[in-house]
Protein backbone atom coordinates (compact mmCIF):
# COMPACT_ATOMS: atom_id res chain seq x y z
CA UNK A 1 0.00 0.00 0.00
CA UNK A 2 1.09 3.72 -0.70
CA UNK A 3 -0.63 6.76 0.55
CA UNK A 4 0.78 10.28 0.77
CA UNK A 5 0.59 13.51 3.25
CA UNK A 6 -2.23 16.05 2.14
CA UNK A 7 -1.12 17.74 -0.63
CA UNK A 8 2.00 15.67 -0.86
CA UNK A 9 3.49 18.51 1.45
CA UNK A 10 7.22 17.09 2.33
CA UNK A 11 5.99 17.86 6.07
CA UNK A 12 7.99 14.58 7.78
CA UNK A 13 11.68 15.60 9.14
CA UNK A 14 13.62 12.35 9.69
CA UNK A 15 12.99 12.03 13.09
CA UNK A 16 9.18 12.16 13.10
CA UNK A 17 9.67 9.70 9.57
CA UNK A 18 10.95 7.19 12.07
CA UNK A 19 8.61 7.65 15.11
CA UNK A 20 5.92 7.10 12.56
CA UNK A 21 7.40 4.14 11.17
CA UNK A 22 7.42 2.50 14.90
CA UNK A 23 4.01 3.69 15.80
CA UNK A 24 2.53 1.69 12.81
CA UNK A 25 4.77 -1.36 13.61
CA UNK A 26 3.25 -1.52 16.80
CA UNK A 27 0.04 -0.31 15.82
CA UNK A 28 -0.42 -3.04 13.13
CA UNK A 29 0.82 -5.64 15.13
CA UNK A 30 -1.75 -4.86 17.97
CA UNK A 31 -4.63 -4.97 15.26
CA UNK A 32 -2.82 -8.40 14.16
CA UNK A 33 -1.90 -7.13 10.62
CA UNK A 34 1.27 -8.52 9.29
CA UNK A 35 3.56 -5.65 8.86
CA UNK A 36 6.53 -6.90 6.75
CA UNK A 37 7.89 -3.64 6.38
CA UNK A 38 7.19 0.04 5.92
CA UNK A 39 8.97 3.21 4.99
CA UNK A 40 7.50 6.69 5.75
CA UNK A 41 8.86 9.48 3.57
CA UNK A 42 8.81 12.95 4.15
CA UNK A 43 5.10 13.20 2.07
CA UNK A 44 4.52 9.35 1.66
CA UNK A 45 4.08 5.73 2.58
CA UNK A 46 4.58 2.96 1.85
CA UNK A 47 3.98 -0.61 3.66
CA UNK A 48 4.01 -4.08 2.50
CA UNK A 49 1.27 -6.50 4.48
CA UNK A 50 -0.64 -9.72 4.77
CA UNK A 51 -4.20 -8.76 4.42
CA UNK A 52 -5.95 -10.15 7.41
CA UNK A 53 -8.37 -12.74 6.57
CA UNK A 54 -11.83 -10.59 7.88
CA UNK A 55 -10.79 -7.33 7.17
CA UNK A 56 -10.56 -5.65 3.56
CA UNK A 57 -7.78 -3.30 2.22
CA UNK A 58 -10.28 -0.57 3.07
CA UNK A 59 -10.34 -1.05 6.60
CA UNK A 60 -6.69 -1.64 6.80
CA UNK A 61 -6.24 1.22 5.38
CA UNK A 62 -8.30 3.41 7.60
CA UNK A 63 -6.61 1.76 10.72
CA UNK A 64 -3.32 2.68 9.23
CA UNK A 65 -3.86 6.02 7.55
CA UNK A 66 -6.41 7.05 10.62
CA UNK A 67 -4.88 6.02 13.39
CA UNK A 68 -1.16 7.31 12.37
CA UNK A 69 -2.77 10.92 11.49
CA UNK A 70 -4.15 11.10 15.09
CA UNK A 71 -0.91 9.42 16.74
CA UNK A 72 1.18 12.40 14.78
CA UNK A 73 -1.20 15.03 15.58
CA UNK A 74 -1.11 13.88 19.39
CA UNK A 75 2.40 13.78 19.76
CA UNK A 76 2.85 17.04 17.69
CA UNK A 77 5.10 15.73 15.29
CA UNK A 78 4.69 18.53 12.75
CA UNK A 79 3.56 22.08 13.19
CA UNK A 80 -0.19 22.56 12.63
CA UNK A 81 -2.68 19.91 11.97
CA UNK A 82 -1.31 16.83 9.99
CA UNK A 83 -3.42 14.72 7.30
CA UNK A 84 -3.07 12.07 4.94
CA UNK A 85 -4.70 12.78 1.84
CA UNK A 86 -7.84 11.29 0.87
CA UNK A 87 -7.40 7.82 -0.48
CA UNK A 88 -4.47 5.26 -0.95
CA UNK A 89 -2.90 2.93 -3.45
CA UNK A 90 -3.08 -1.05 -2.84
CA UNK A 91 -1.71 -3.73 -5.10
CA UNK A 92 -1.26 -7.39 -4.28
CA UNK A 93 1.95 -8.99 -5.24
CA UNK A 94 2.97 -12.45 -5.43
CA UNK A 95 4.74 -14.11 -2.84
CA UNK A 96 7.32 -14.96 -4.82
CA UNK A 97 7.84 -11.31 -5.08
CA UNK A 98 7.63 -10.31 -1.67
CA UNK A 99 11.16 -10.11 -1.13
CA UNK A 100 11.47 -8.13 -4.08
CA UNK A 101 8.96 -5.42 -3.11
CA UNK A 102 10.52 -5.68 0.51
CA UNK A 103 13.45 -4.21 -0.70
CA UNK A 104 12.27 -2.13 -3.11
CA UNK A 105 10.32 -0.66 -0.10
CA UNK A 106 13.76 -0.53 2.28
CA UNK A 107 15.26 1.59 -0.78
CA UNK A 108 13.14 4.23 -0.99
CA UNK A 109 15.71 6.78 0.59
CA UNK A 110 17.92 6.03 -2.24
CA UNK A 111 14.83 5.80 -4.52
CA UNK A 112 13.99 9.50 -4.10
CA UNK A 113 16.97 11.09 -4.82
CA UNK A 114 16.48 10.74 -8.20
CA UNK A 115 13.00 10.59 -8.35
CA UNK A 116 10.41 12.47 -6.46
CA UNK A 117 7.00 10.82 -5.36
CA UNK A 118 5.03 12.48 -7.91
CA UNK A 119 6.86 11.22 -10.52
CA UNK A 120 6.87 7.73 -8.76
CA UNK A 121 3.52 7.85 -8.54
CA UNK A 122 2.85 8.85 -12.27
CA UNK A 123 4.46 5.98 -13.37
CA UNK A 124 2.90 3.84 -11.23
CA UNK A 125 -0.01 4.57 -12.69
CA UNK A 126 0.59 4.71 -15.81
CA UNK A 127 2.57 0.69 -15.67
CA UNK A 128 -1.10 -0.65 -13.73
CA UNK A 129 -2.76 1.04 -16.43
CA UNK A 130 -4.62 3.01 -13.59
CA UNK A 131 -7.32 5.58 -14.31
CA UNK A 132 -6.56 8.87 -12.51
CA UNK A 133 -6.83 12.47 -12.32
CA UNK A 134 -5.41 15.16 -10.08
CA UNK A 135 -7.10 15.36 -6.76
CA UNK A 136 -9.11 12.15 -7.26
CA UNK A 137 -8.73 8.33 -6.20
CA UNK A 138 -7.77 5.70 -8.34
CA UNK A 139 -10.72 4.22 -9.86
CA UNK A 140 -9.88 1.43 -12.12
CA UNK A 141 -7.00 -1.43 -11.87
CA UNK A 142 -5.70 -3.38 -14.74
CA UNK A 143 -3.67 -6.53 -14.99
CA UNK A 144 0.38 -6.19 -15.43
CA UNK A 145 -0.33 -8.45 -19.34
CA UNK A 146 1.09 -6.75 -22.32
CA UNK A 147 3.45 -3.70 -20.27
CA UNK A 148 6.33 -3.73 -18.37
CA UNK A 149 5.99 -4.64 -15.13
CA UNK A 150 6.49 -1.73 -12.18
CA UNK A 151 10.12 -2.61 -9.81
CA UNK A 152 8.07 -3.32 -7.15
CA UNK A 153 5.64 -5.93 -8.67
CA UNK A 154 8.68 -8.27 -10.16
CA UNK A 155 6.69 -11.35 -10.50
CA UNK A 156 4.01 -10.31 -12.39
CA UNK A 157 2.73 -12.79 -14.88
Amino acid sequence: MVWATLNRERVLDREARQKVSAYLREYAEEKRIYLKINYVNADHTHVLIDLPTGMTIEQVAQLLKGSSSHWINEQRLVPGKFAWARGYGAFSVSQSAVDTVARYIAGQEEHHRVKTFEEEYEKFVKAYGLKWEQGETVETVSSCRGREPHPAEAGCE
